[in-house]
């Protein structure tokens, strides 16, 4: 039989149904989870019995949709859509007047659709927005993990250590994390990496607006038209492809929890620090690591075996050193070279193909600090060009060369910036 390939959101689908099926979840709550009816989870259960793992993957994989409308169809429908007597015609009245007085039959939900990407209809939300509202715990461990960092004097002047790295889970207040040398991505990413080797992915994280979580809007940008183009930081992508979902609070007080707790950690944390005479980074995190998670686990969090954990497995499929680090795609050029933070790569000969030229590819920079470059599934053999010969020019004597304000506008901060020792950045993260 041929093997079926499964997208991530399909592997997870099939881990909440053998969850029912084992007995640990309830149809009602895998329902709640993939967005789906407990219909839909009593079905597929059934058809597992003869399907196994493939009664998740569609069985229109690959083809067209036996109901998919023509583009005649749209461009007709959109054309009377355009015209002056229907710019205030929603969704639902605008499909039943098409049928009937232009004989154009199409759901009001594809209808809809169209009308979004043709800038004729926004969507309104119907949610009611309350300040602060208080907001019950989640009832399982995993389903929900709040995510931030403090920044505070953990030392008291006795080291550089500035920036506490937290990770809070919302129904047992389980927490966890690191100290890191700077609130940025990478460290982000390392954090979380050893988060998902100790306990697995998380349904859900709960993070403030911080630029490293999400793009903020355009100058006139609304909210919607910020959700349909769908721009991602890197966290955002790395947090998509490991298929946990990102939640994004408004304000400080929305995430109460993780908040109060850094307050309890400026107070204890701090007193704990200054008895064990830690002075360095290193052994703040081992004494995290030892003593004051164990403690605060102990006294603050309710047990964890007394929760259903929903955090989900790490699969082969999930390779974290490619999803947890910095991506960019780039453009091969009709020579197989691309270009990547101000260097030339090569593709080596033995793995260019045809047809390679003017694609695009994904370049992976490490958080080891190694560049990886891969096309259409597979990571290809590169090597850094050699530099360009640099042609001498005799300096103008007529005007001197101002001396400030950069070098007279040119920058040279990034000269041998890939030359520079220094201990890979993973390593340090996990000291």
């Amino acid at each position: 039989m041929e093997r079926i390939a499964m997208s991530q959101a399909e592997r997870d689908d099939l881990d909440w149904l053998k969850r029912v099926r084992s007995g640990t979840m309830t149809q009602r709550e895998a329902a709640g989870k993939m967005g789906v009816s407990e219909r839909w989870v009593r079905s597929r259960l059934k058809r597992m019995i003869k399907q196994g793992d493939a009664v998740v993957v569609h069985g229109l994989r690959g083809r067209p949709s036996n109901r998919k409308l023509s583009d005649e169809t749209r461009r007709q429908a959109l054309a009377v859509l355009k015209q002056p007597d229907w710019h205030d015609f929603g969704p639902t009245f605008a499909a039943e007047q098409l049928a009937q007085l232009h004989q154009i039959q199409v759901g009001k939900e594809t209808l809809r659709g169209w009308m979004i990407d043709a800038g004729l209809w926004k969507s309104k939300s119907r949610r009611l927005q309350e300040a602060h509202c208080w907001r019950p715990r989640r009832s399982a461990f995993g389903e929900l993990v709040q995510w931030d960092t403090s920044e505070h004097d953990w030392l008291e002047g006795r080291g550089p250590v500035r920036y506490l790295l937290r990770m809070i889970d919302d129904a047992t207040s389980w927490s966890w994390g690191r100290f890191v040398e700077r609130d940025a991505t990478p460290h982000n990413m390392g954090v979380l990496w050893e988060y998902l080797e100790k306990n697995g992915r998380m349904v859900d994280v709960y993070t403030d607006r911080d630029s490293m979580f999400t793009v903020p809007p355009r100058p006139g940008e609304s909210q919607e038209q910020q959700r349909e183009a769908d721009r991602l930081t890197q966290l955002g992508r790395a947090l998509r492809e490991l298929g946990i979902g990102s939640i994004v609070a408004d304000s400080p007080q929305a995430k109460g929890r993780i908040e109060r707790s850094f307050l309890t950690a400026q107070d204890r944390l701090v007193k704990h620090l200054r008895l064990a005479k830690v002075s360095t980074l290193e052994g703040a995190n081992a004494f995290l690591e030892k003593e004051y998670w164990p403690e605060w686990n102990a006294h603050f969090a309710r047990p964890v075996a007394d929760f259903p954990n929903q955090h989900r497995p790490l699969t082969p499929q999930l390779d974290l050193a490619a999803i947890l680090c910095h991506v960019e795609e780039r453009g091969i050029g009709n020579d197989y070279t691309f270009s990547f933070a101000g260097h030339r790569y090569q593709i080596a000969r033995a793995a260019a193909q045809a047809g390679m030229r003017r694609q695009r590819l994904r370049v992976e920079l490490r958080l080891d600090g190694e560049l990886k470059a891969r096309y259409q599934g597979r990571y290809l053999e590169i090597g850094e060009c050699g530099a360009r010969a640099i042609i001498a020019v005799e300096p103008k004597t007529s005007k001197p060369v101002r001396k400030d304000h950069n070098a007279g506008g040119r920058s040279n901060w990034m000269n041998g910036f890939f030359d520079r020792p220094s201990p890979p950045l993973w390593k340090s993260i996990g000291n």
